[in-house]
């Protein structure tokens, strides 16, 4: 298994085990904050948009150091068994951040995890506690998977308690992802419906919470989702939820409970804060500015 370090132009990769190597490295800059990303089931680092896409949003900001996690060997077979590897990546990936603290203060590291990745995140987080005794400031859930992960089974996947904040998107509610909240705010884009706006399919579905968040990392974005706290979309259409509308995604607050529901849209950019304009002057931002045009 390898972490990924992502530059602009460049891929850097180094043993999960051999974490300090990455971390040492001339190319990861322990001034700036650290994003590690864990996607999920049957993907690979080299092989997935979800991880082309944050790379490039979090290279057009700049003060961040993106790391992917290649755990394709691990979650590339049979779901039940990637389902239950998670504990083990976690294991792995704690041990890799214990060194990780040793030259980046801790409240810079951002752990974020799409499907089976935000329960191999929520993982890494507790094993990191159980060593020492800290919790990682923030984990990100993106649709976490649903499969095997439900009450009375034998894995908890990610929960409440994890880190000290735990903020959750869930865009295809009880099929492939998580219906029911399972962080201190849970968001739901679209409402409780599995397929929210121009999807209509669960992987258009459990792809569109990446999406939505990888939006939100570009600057200028960072209020596109305006959530409020309320308990289904419908009373929010009739104006029965208090007006404290908060961000999802990468401006997140630390401090708010809950579940927050809001609108979407059916195409880029999803947010109903979003600006065509703004997005089309962002498509180069982040860009390798040697890539050579097909």
């Amino acid at each position: 298994m390898f972490f990924q370090l992502r530059t602009a132009c460049n891929r850097y990769n180094h043993p999960l085990l051999k974490a300090n190597e990455m971390w040492t490295s001339p190319e990861f800059d322990p001034k700036k904050k650290v994003v590690i990303l864990a996607t999920g089931w049957t993907t690979t680092v080299n092989e997935t948009d979800t991880i082309d896409v944050f790379a490039k949003a979090y290279a057009c900001r700049g003060d961040v150091n993106f790391v992917a996690i290649d755990a394709g060997s691990f979650v590339d077979t049979l779901y039940t068994w990637s389902a239950f590897n998670t504990e083990e990546l976690g294991m792995h990936i704690a041990k890799g951040l214990e060194q990780l603290e040793k030259i980046v203060p801790l409240e810079n590291i951002h752990l974020i995890g799409h499907s089976l990745g935000a329960h191999i995140m929520g993982a890494a987080a507790r094993y990191f506690y159980d060593s020492t005794g800290k919790l990682i400031p923030r984990v990100t859930g993106l649709d976490p998977a649903k499969p095997c992960f439900n009450e009375g089974e034998a894995l908890s996947g990610l929960m409440r308690g994890d880190a000290k904040f735990i903020d959750v998107i869930h865009s295809n509610s009880g099929v492939l992802g998580k219906r029911n909240p399972t962080g201190d705010v849970d968001f739901y884009p679209g409402g409780l419906d599995p397929l929210p706006p121009g999807c209509i399919s669960v992987t258009c579905a459990h792809a569109r919470a990446w999406e939505y968040f990888a939006e939100t990392i570009y600057p200028g974005n960072e209020n596109n989702f305006m959530g409020a706290r309320c308990t289904s979309l419908t009373r929010l259409r009739e104006n029965k939820c208090p007006k404290q509308n908060v961000p999802m995604g990468y401006a997140a607050p630390t401090n708010v409970k809950g579940s927050y529901f809001m609108e979407v849209k059916g195409e880029a950019p999803f947010g109903m804060g979003g600006d065509k304009k703004r997005m089309l002057a962002n498509e180069q931002c982040g860009a390798c500015p040697n890539a050579t045009k097909s």
